[in-house]
């Protein structure tokens, strides 16, 4: 770049010219949602537009999906990397490639190279959600897959069109290993025609500008947005801080976590997030790319340090990650890799782990955890016609300093997704009636700050047949609390079938199952994490949540300590003695230091916590138990007891588990045990001793 067209640039010019190219990606999205054939799209916000550089930098979004935009650049440079000495004026570029800068294959993405005086300039994009991509089940989410061949039809960079010549083989293979191919072409063609109407506009404000001016406003702003977040992250101490947490995995019906590491390095005015120690990949879906776990990462630290400011490339440029190849964080082939909205979720929930150790008043307790998505699919016989249709009922957000966490609404790593598609056009499309749509009580993480609730969502079929499959996570271990809050409730997923409510096999997950004219499925998201200790909060928001519903008597008395008059009124003394005593009833034990590796598994890795016979009872555990440790940092650390001899009744703990809670050896730790309602897990969870009556795929 000439550096003095550069400096010539006033500033007026470089925000008309700024908000001109955001409003040339508003103008895409407004015709996706006008063109596209798919109700993920037109009813859900499923997609996302961008502009980008020809060095894969993000240079404009609008309101678009973290969950797409942050990892996209990623795909543009692997189309330069195979494609980017062949590309030429009218060609279209189609990919959805998990493991080259890709989601999910559901995503699948168009880019548009647009040249100017012969040169390659930037380019359209636009990500859309396909509600089918082929694969094992309607909707090509399963929740049991063991391969990529398995979800779908993946793509690496090709031209769709050439030149301006469309490929029509490359079309008609596409198509064809999926469902609903008319639906798709709709799809793909509002795609192509959004990035069309971007390229008409991106030359008619050259016209007016000039390409050296366009360009010179792009890097400017670019470097602003650097120069911005930048400040940000100096602010914040130098220095390591590191949380781990889990991924639920089942390996032949048994639950067997994964673990997620982070180690956060805080330098100067750069981060580099560490994913090491991190979970080998596994042949199931909690598998995803760098480019994914780096979004939760990135949308964690911007809605922390600078949820006002511009996201682009420049914004990217002081962080950096590093993974373990072929982990659960950076998926080689031929592992699945569908579960990236959980991997993603899961990095952000780390990485708020690691966040609170530096910026507490500024992360919440944790989010839902997951996108919880459901699919049905079938034939709607009064149609007469195929089916696909994806429900993604919201969970809560987590609490935070200022206020109690939003209830049944999308996490920020969705941007503007809505919460749940329409009763009309559900009912209307498909043969499902809505029964019940409500918030779920008691679902939030109590705190002083409470974690917003999940939802409880009942479909009935009334057709004869449909096929039912969700790919969800913290259906075992729930989103955890901040400042010695409490976890929220798990995802809950279960058919009513007459009378009989019947949990899935593998709780979250289950892929293709067989569901009868009248059967009910139900869905219940999970809540958000809880803020600051439950027992300080004010009696009378508790008074509040119990008159609205959101907070049972029983969860009021037990967690929150507050008890009730006759007529309704806050008990001022018997809450006074109440929380006192759950206060005096916390159980603390000393930390001793022990390096021996606390994880064990399968194929999994999880964090196993030695305790003797007494202090299990003492604490009303069994073996496998889920626990959770309290120490000075804001964030618990999750283990599963594993009972030992009698012997010492200080609890050993490594130096990765002492840092996460902020203690040396010889300081104490709270410890708690998780209640876990419907959780027929494996780890000799007492719930998984009858499962005779669970579904199965």
């Amino acid at each position: 770049m000439d550096m003095q067209i550069k400096t010539k640039i006033d500033p007026i010019t470089l925000e008309v010219v700024t908000e001109g190219l955001i409003a040339i990606v508003r103008e895409m999205r407004a015709n996706v949602v006008r063109t596209s054939y798919s109700a993920a799209v037109y009813e859900l916000d499923d997609f996302s537009c961008a502009l980008f550089s020809i060095d894969a930098e993000l240079v404009a979004q609008y309101n678009d999906l973290p969950s797409h935009i942050i990892p996209m650049p990623w795909g543009v440079r692997c189309v330069m990397e195979d494609l980017g000495g062949d590309l030429a004026p009218g060609d279209v570029i189609l990919f959805n490639d998990s493991y080259r800068g890709g989601t999910h294959l559901n995503d699948v993405t168009v880019l548009v190279p647009m040249f100017v005086d012969g040169e390659l300039f930037m380019f359209p994009g636009v990500r859309t959600h396909w509600a089918d991509v082929g694969g094992m089940s309607p909707g090509s989410y399963s929740g049991t897959a063991q391969s990529i061949f398995q979800e779908g039809v993946r793509i690496p960079p090709l031209k769709l069109y050439d030149r301006g010549k469309l490929n029509k083989g490359v079309l008609d293979l596409v198509l064809c290993n999926m469902r609903i191919p008319s639906e798709r072409l709709g799809d793909l063609n509002s795609q192509i025609g959004a990035c069309r109407i971007a390229e008409g506009r991106l030359r008619k404000m050259i016209e007016k500008y000039g390409k050296d001016t366009v360009k010179a406003c792009i890097n400017l702003n670019l470097d602003r947005a650097e120069r911005r977040m930048r400040d940000q992250i100096s602010a914040l101490p130098d220095g390591d801080y590191v949380y781990e947490d889990y991924l639920e995995y089942y390996d032949e019906g048994v639950l067997d976590p994964v673990l997620m590491k982070l180690k956060l390095s805080i330098r100067g005015d750069e981060i580099v997030a560490d994913f090491a120690g991190s979970n080998p990949q596994v042949p199931g879906p909690v598998n995803s790319s760098l480019a994914v776990a780096g979004a939760g990462v990135f949308v964690a630290l911007k809605a922390t340090l600078d949820p006002g400011g511009a996201v682009n490339g420049g914004s990217f440029r002081p962080i950096s990650f590093t993974a373990p190849e072929a982990s659960i964080v950076d998926v080689k082939p031929d592992a699945p890799a569908g579960a990236h909205a959980e991997v993603r979720k899961r990095s952000l929930s780390v990485m708020l782990g690691a966040l609170s150790q530096v910026a507490l008043k500024h992360v919440s307790g944790d989010l839902c955890g997951t996108s919880f998505p459901n699919n049905m699919g079938g034939y709607h016989s009064a149609d007469r016609r195929n089916y696909v249709y994806l429900e993604v009922p919201a969970g809560g957000n987590g609490g935070f300093a200022e206020h109690d966490g939003s209830s049944a609404f999308v996490n920020v790593d969705h941007g503007n997704v809505r919460s749940i598609e329409t009763v009309e056009n559900l009912e209307a499309t498909i043969p499902f009636l809505v029964e019940r749509c409500e918030l779920r009580r008691d679902s939030g993480g109590e705190g002083a700050s409470r974690g917003g609730l999940g939802m409880h969502r009942e479909l009935r079929l009334l057709d004869t047949e449909a096929e039912y499959s969700v790919l969800s996570d913290r259906a075992v271990i729930p989103p955890f609390g901040m400042s010695r809050a409490h976890a929220s409730h798990q995802v809950r997923a279960s058919i009513m079938r007459g009378s009989d409510e019947r949990p899935l096999a593998t709780p979250g997950k289950t892929t293709g199952l067989k569901l009868r004219e009248g059967d009910i499925v139900i869905m219940e998201s999970a809540g958000g994490g809880g803020y600051g200790d439950p027992l300080t909060r004010d009696p009378e928001k508790v008074r509040a949540d119990v008159e609205g519903g959101y907070v049972s008597r029983e969860r009021a008395s037990e967690r929150y300590g507050v008890v009730f008059s006759g007529d309704g009124r806050v008990d001022q003394s018997a809450t006074t003695a109440r929380r006192a005593e759950i206060a005096a009833a916390r159980l603390k034990w000393t930390v001793r230091g022990d390096e021996s590796d606390p994880y064990e598994g399968r194929r999994g890795r999880h964090r196993m916590l030695s305790l003797s016979q007494k202090q299990a009872r003492t604490l009303g555990a069994d073996q496998g138990t889920l626990v959770e440790l309290h120490g000075r940092n804001p964030a618990p650390l999750r283990a599963w007891v594993k009972l030992v001899d009698d012997g010492d009744e200080s609890i050993p703990l490594d130096e990765f588990g002492r840092k996460v809670l902020g203690i040396r050896p010889g300081d104490e730790v709270e410890l708690r045990v998780l209640a876990m309602p419907h959780v027929p897990a494996g780890l000799s969870n007492p719930a998984n001793k009858d499962r005779s009556n669970a579904l199965h795929a």
